[in-house]
């Protein structure tokens, strides 16, 4: 294959935005989502959470639709999560859909802070409305 860098910035909600990404929750989802990632030649650049949504930056090729990706991601979280913690008050479930945008490499320095510090940013009020989309009626 030719040269390629397509990065990609997803944001996706667990269902019903319910907050239910506790950091035990979460570390298992970055640590389940990075191996599958990885076994799909897609390399994670940050991933991150808060409360009840994910942030993540990635590497596709271009042979993948990023639909699969995160198809797989979400997949294999969901049934991770349900399996490791079968006494949940709700049976965790990712929300439909998901935000995608494209960025280049020179920013993935941005967009990896962006990500890295998602609880910082949505504790002091600054997220980037931009960067937090999931649903095209939100688009600007």
């Amino acid at each position: 294959m030719s040269f390629w860098r397509c990065y990609y910035h997803v944001v996706w909600a667990t269902k019903n935005r319910q907050p239910l990404l506790t950091p035990e929750i979460e570390r298992v989802i970055i640590e389940v989502a990075t191996e599958k990632s990885q076994s799909l030649a897609c390399p994670i650049q940050a991933m991150n959470g808060a409360g009840d949504h994910l942030h993540t930056a990635v590497c596709i090729p271009p042979h993948m639709a990023v639909a699969e990706w995160v198809r797989n991601i979400k997949g294999i979280s969901t049934h991770t999560i349900n399996d490791r913690f079968p006494d949940l008050e709700v049976r965790f479930q990712w929300q439909r859909g998901y935000g995608v945008l494209t960025f280049g490499a020179k920013v993935l320095p941005v967009v990896s802070d962006y990500i890295t510090r998602q609880k910082e940013h949505h504790q002091l009020s600054t997220t980037d409305a931009y960067l937090e989309q999931m649903d095209e009626n939100l688009a600007g």
